[in-house]
């Protein structure tokens, strides 16, 4: 039985870079190639975890899943609280 939790390693870099691409690829994939909204998080899963486990963990497949779900989730939330503010702002 294993007793403890898998060591991963992650910077601010992660943050930094891997959540803004993912949220620039989810909008253009909806802007230019028109994809519905039902797909879009798909896309970002899709996409932050073959950034996440060939670029940003390449050694350790188990940080590369973790994290590539973790940027997915960053991003989505962001684009959709931005969506959510700003329409709520636009209402007032």
């Amino acid at each position: 039985m294993m007793n403890e939790y898998p060591i991963i390693h992650t910077n601010i870099w992660d943050a930094v870079w891997a959540v803004p691409v993912i949220l620039v690829v989810v909008l253009a994939a909806k802007w230019f190639f028109k994809v519905p909204s039902t797909w879009l998080s798909t896309i970002a899963t899709v996409f932050a975890l073959i950034l996440s486990v060939f670029i940003s963990h390449p050694g350790n497949l188990a940080a590369g899943l973790f994290m590539g779900f973790f940027y997915s989730a960053a991003a989505l939330g962001l684009l959709y609280s931005l969506k959510h503010s700003y329409l709520a702002f636009r209402q007032t």
